[in-house]
């Protein structure tokens, strides 16, 4: 497998977005691709049965903690219905972004040469399925969960739970999608100090309210401060808000194709 490896932390590169509840424009961060891995599943045969004893139920297995990251190897991602190349065409998308940062996916199936995985497009939750040969693909053990009722916010790196924090969110006139996103690029604001923070992550989700927000296209994103008694409450356009020191420990660590899980 090509890319087996995604490093932690990440280069500047010279972009812009805007985020739906981040009207400024801020610098995309390039990170290198999540840790260690081969994508291939270990499968293992399972005993044979017998009349007597009867066999036990065999234990059910842990699931794997990681996720598959996809990074386009190609200067277009070619995204269809069905794991066929007869099925319709649903979208093609550039690599790299308008912005100059990689593009990835989260990958939720792979089938014979075929992987289905979370677009960044609206409507969200939009999936399709794209070549393996077009991309490169490494496991990310991080994840990010998001409960708006409790206002908390947790990182999961495997197992061990790195990140518990409380948050700020969307108020009722705009609030923030429920849903299954990943970390799309990270961003670096012009000023550390301004009402973004010193990061941004934007996600693959969008806000069903801003269609389009200070010129962007109305992405959601998690960033930091500049008014950190704003955190637990509802008071944004739709991102999630968190300590400033939070998101620039985030930022130091967490890769592209993170899933972010907000319920």
């Amino acid at each position: 497998m090509r890319g087996s490896k995604l490093g932690e932390g990440a280069a500047v590169v010279a972009a812009a977005l805007l985020l739906s509840a981040c009207g400024a424009a801020e610098v995309p961060v390039e990170p290198e691709p999540p840790a260690d891995a081969t994508a291939e599943a270990v499968v293992e045969e399972p005993p044979p049965l017998q009349e007597e004893p009867e066999p036990e139920e065999p234990a059910a297995e842990e699931p794997d903690p990681r996720t598959l990251v996809a990074t386009s190897e190609v200067d277009e991602v070619e995204v269809f219905a069905e794991p066929d190349e007869a099925s319709e065409l649903t979208h093609t998308l550039e690599h790299p972004t308008e912005r100059g940062v990689p593009r990835v996916f989260l990958v939720e199936e792979r089938a014979d040469g075929w992987l289905r995985v979370l677009l960044p497009v609206r409507p969200n939750g939009s999936e399709g399925w794209i070549r393996e040969a077009d991309v490169s693909l490494a496991w990310n053990p991080y994840e990010i969960e998001v409960n708006l009722a409790e206002f908390r916010m947790t990182v999961h790196r495997e197992d061990e739970l790195i990140v518990d924090t409380v948050i700020g969110y969307g108020d009722e006139d705009t609030p923030t999608p429920g849903g299954r996103y990943y970390i799309t690029e990270l961003l670096q604001p012009p000023d550390p100090t301004g009402v973004y923070g010193p990061f941004a992550f934007g996600l693959s989700g969008f806000s069903d309210v801003h269609l389009s927000f200070a010129g962007g296209e109305g992405v959601i994103g998690i960033h930091g401060t500049n008014d950190p008694d704003s955190i637990g409450s509802t008071v944004s356009n739709g991102c999630i808000r968190v300590d400033n020191d939070v998101i620039t420990d985030m930022a130091s660590y967490l890769p592209l194709g993170t899933p972010v899980v907000i319920t």
